[in-house]
């Protein structure tokens, strides 16, 4: 890792797992469903807290909901999420918790009807990253239409946290969207990522 790079305001000055996470995953393109779930619960665990708070739970979480595998997400019963709520490895919020499961189970929902979440998500985009080009983090949006309409239909097929707001962190994180500031050491190799 490089100190001397220039980097998305937001990702200096933090922890070293922040750093990292900006500079190796945050706008990288994701067509792993089981990527595409870590970054749904994770997103949603988020929602009224920092990003850093979810980082520093990460393996937590990853403990915690059967390393990402919606299949055995979507089996944990009552009992287990009452175990979870014990949990200080992760956000112990009962209805985050609880969407964790809900959601697994749209999501298998989704990859039946598609094929692949991966393919389903994709396609708000017509497949391909949006390539933005910020100049500053401030300019950055907190949604967009393809976030909104993505939110929409989440919502319409019973996922929970998954406002437009998370929805569009999620596409951030997932790479859908390209929204490195274009003086960032990670902007153009996003952007050749996009060329897959």
């Amino acid at each position: 890792m490089n100190s001397k790079v220039t980097r998305c305001k937001w990702a200096e000055g933090v922890s070293l797992a922040y750093i990292t996470y900006h500079d190796e995953e945050w706008g990288v393109p994701v067509f792993d469903d089981r990527v595409q779930f870590e970054f749904l619960i994770l997103e949603g665990a988020q929602a009224g807290l920092s990003w850093s708070t979810i980082l520093n739970k990460r393996d937590g979480y990853r403990k915690a909901f059967a390393d990402f595998d919606p299949q055995k997400v979507a089996r944990f019963t009552d009992k287990r999420v009452e175990k979870l709520l014990q949990d200080p490895g992760i956000v112990r919020n009962r209805l985050k918790v609880q969407s964790a499961v809900t959601n697994a189970r749209a999501f298998l929902a989704v990859q039946e009807e598609f094929g692949s979440f991966s393919d389903y998500i994709w396609a708000f985009v017509d497949g391909e990253p949006i390539q933005n080009r910020f100049r500053k983090d401030s300019d950055i949006p907190a949604t967009s239409k393809e976030s909104d309409a993505l939110s929409k239909d989440l919502k319409k097929r019973g996922f929970k946290f998954v406002g437009s707001t998370i929805v569009y962190a999620h596409m951030q994180a997932t790479g859908l969207v390209n929204d490195h500031v274009v003086g960032c050491f990670r902007y153009k190799p996003c952007r050749q990522l996009a060329k897959r």
